[in-house]
């Protein structure tokens, strides 16, 4: 068999991609973390930029184009509750047998997940971006930001692919460890403490981790050796390395 029939047998197809949407939507928990990645960032921006977005104009942070995103820690963690669970739900009962019985193929099956997941989080991802920001910015009176603005296009579009990434991020660290509580409890801690103390112990490195290189396509102005879009090319790279080390537990374990 061809390099291009070995790729060719692994693709996701319509059938197999419509029961993985089916999974997520019969899936109370996971269909709750995807939808809560919208109500946490959007919401917590919104009640704080209504509360004390016209106090000052650095009232939601100094970097106001970051500071129109001010729940994304928020909706990140739904985010990772997402993609963790998505996929975490294979490892119980059984159901990575039964999901292997309909598609015996193991990259197809992974590829479909990852892609579903990806897709819903982007499409989440870019509404999220949008209303968090000109619905928070409508509370910001003076101070307020308009989509015209340098950098804020960038920033929405930006703030929704951060957040699939993370998905992402959460989906293939779930596979290559099975459980989805065991990725929640070491990754969220890890993008909210560890950046910060890597940061103060490795001078620089912090800007490295996957959240802070990541958030910085929503500033207005980065700060060190990256820029918006590089940093957002090293949370790819660390979800790349994620999704490839998931794929690879997926094909080579037992069912």
């Amino acid at each position: 068999m061809g390099v291009a029939s070995v790729i060719t047998a692994a693709l996701p197809t319509a059938p197999v991609l419509r029961s993985e949407w089916i999974k997520i939507r019969s899936a109370r928990a996971v269909l709750g973390s995807l939808l809560a990645v919208f109500a946490a960032t959007a919401g917590i921006t919104v009640l704080t930029a209504a509360a004390i977005g016209t106090s000052e104009p650095g009232a939601l942070g100094e970097d106001r184009l970051f500071g129109a995103f001010f729940g994304i820690n928020f909706g990140q963690t739904a985010a990772v509750a997402f993609g963790a669970t998505a996929f975490a739900a294979e490892f119980r009962g059984g159901a990575l047998r039964v999901s292997l019985t309909a598609v015996p193929n193991r990259t197809r099956l992974y590829l479909s997940k990852a892609v579903a997941v990806a897709g819903l989080s982007f499409l989440v991802g870019q509404l999220t971006g949008l209303v968090t920001f000109v619905a928070g910015q409508a509370f910001m009176g003076e101070y307020a930001l308009a989509l015209g603005d340098p950098g804020t296009l960038r920033a929405v579009f930006g703030s929704g692919v951060y957040l699939t990434l993370i998905a992402l991020l959460s989906a293939g660290l779930a596979a290559l460890v099975r459980s989805g509580t065991l990725v929640m409890g070491l990754l969220i801690p890890f993008l909210l403490i560890v950046p910060f103390v890597v940061g103060q112990v490795m001078d620089g490195a912090g800007q490295f981790m996957p959240d802070r290189a990541g958030q910085l396509v929503m500033h207005a102005h980065a700060e060190g050796s990256l820029g918006p879009w590089s940093g957002l090319g090293v949370t790819a790279l660390w979800t790349l390395a994620a999704l490839a080390g998931g794929w690879l537990a997926v094909r080579r374990r037992d069912a």
